[in-house]
């Protein structure tokens, strides 16, 4: 018998060391952060946000630096607040601006914010207003494709 127990007991540490492995890689690779982390928030606001979701990249020089923590719509307005968690060793300045933008050609949306030059920094809670909406790639080619895009009015095959 105690062959047995030995055997169920090595059975089950080797079940809890996995369990425990697998959260923590759960919370590495989802990059999940607890007690509030060394993160602060700001709010970018936006008019369309089309396709970016919460948990999505914020990148400064394209190098990650936070991750979009909520999304809410404005009720009178329709404009988009996205609150972004930002780490607190970066410090941007107060004229900063924020654009969606595509990893790839159909790859995930993220948020890229472009530092201004002002001395004064954003503090916890500030909002950038100097935004622009993610380019709809399927609106372009739609309109390229049924020639809606302006251009110099000439064919290119009689050219």
């Amino acid at each position: 018998m105690s062959n047995r127990y030995t055997m169920e007991i090595s059975v089950g540490v080797f079940v809890l060391i996995t369990l425990l492995c697998v959260g923590y890689l759960t919370i590495q690779l989802g990059q999940m952060q607890f007690m509030g982390g060394n993160y602060y928030t700001i709010t970018a606001r936006f008019n369309n946000i089309s396709g970016l979701g919460e948990g999505n990249e914020v990148r400064v020089s394209g190098v990650q630096v936070g991750r979009v923590q909520d999304i809410e719509l404005e009720d009178k307005l329709y404009r988009v607040n996205v609150n972004m968690g930002i780490k607190k060793e970066l410090k941007l300045s107060k004229d900063s601006s924020a654009s969606i933008k595509t990893s790839g050609l159909i790859g995930d949306k993220y948020i890229s914010i472009t530092p201004g030059g002002s001395p004064d920094n954003l503090k916890p809670g500030d909002v950038i207003v100097d935004t622009q909406p993610p380019l709809d790639i399927k609106e372009l080619l739609g309109k390229y494709v049924f020639g809606n895009v302006e251009g110099d009015g000439q064919d290119s095959n009689n050219r």
